[in-house]
């Protein structure tokens, strides 16, 4: 494989993404060819992302999460995405079953990548988050969780975890699969108007 830079999305990536996501083979191959026009070097770099993460929330700051997404799809932690790791970005960010969805959150969770969430990533994370939400929906969100600090605090409460202990990828799991609460505050969701 390596440089090519085929036109043509090959056969195995083709295969492997409608595997491993719920496109159709149609638009795979539509949004290769805008990726390919948008990134002729077949690489997306964090500004591009950025970029392209903001057009999804114009009301808001996306650029912090933003850029911990682009991290947390960096698989192999060379500084770019490819056609790939661009479209899982995409797919388990706006759909995708639960179990992969939470290993996807747990690896945007895990900010310096050792394998654990401790609280102040949770708390990093949440500011990002924070950012994405418009201020008038801010102004709007119960009590406890109105402040980036707030909503870390009560996330971390679901994990049953002293604010000095760490959380392994399957205690993440369990621990948001058994409380609807935490699933909705490990990620930002438009209110329904």
């Amino acid at each position: 494989m390596g440089n090519t830079t085929s036109s043509a999305l090959s056969k195995e990536i083709l295969e492997d993404l409608k595997l491993s996501t719920i496109f159709t083979e149609h638009e795979i191959s539509q949004w290769y060819e805008n990726f390919q026009k948008q990134c002729p070097t077949g690489r997306i770099t964090p500004e591009e992302f950025e970029q392209i993460y903001s057009r999804f929330f114009p009301d808001s700051d996306a650029k912090s999460y933003a850029r911990h997404v682009f991290r947390s799809f960096d698989t192999n932690d060379d500084g770019t995405l490819d056609f790939k790791e661009y479209i899982i970005a995409l797919h388990m960010t706006s759909t995708g079953k639960t179990i992969r969805k939470l290993e996807w959150a747990f690896s945007l969770f895990d900010v310096d990548k050792n394998g654990y969430i401790n609280k102040t990533e949770v708390t990093e994370i949440c500011q990002a988050i924070f950012k994405l939400i418009p201020k008038e929906e801010q102004s709007k969100l119960p009590e406890d969780e109105n402040t980036p600090e707030k909503r870390a605090n009560k996330l971390w409460s679901y994990f049953e975890k002293r604010d000095n202990e760490r959380l392994a990828e399957g205690e993440f799991i369990k621990g948001v699969i058994e409380n609807e609460n935490a699933m909705r505050l490990i990620h930002y969701e438009p209110m329904k108007q």
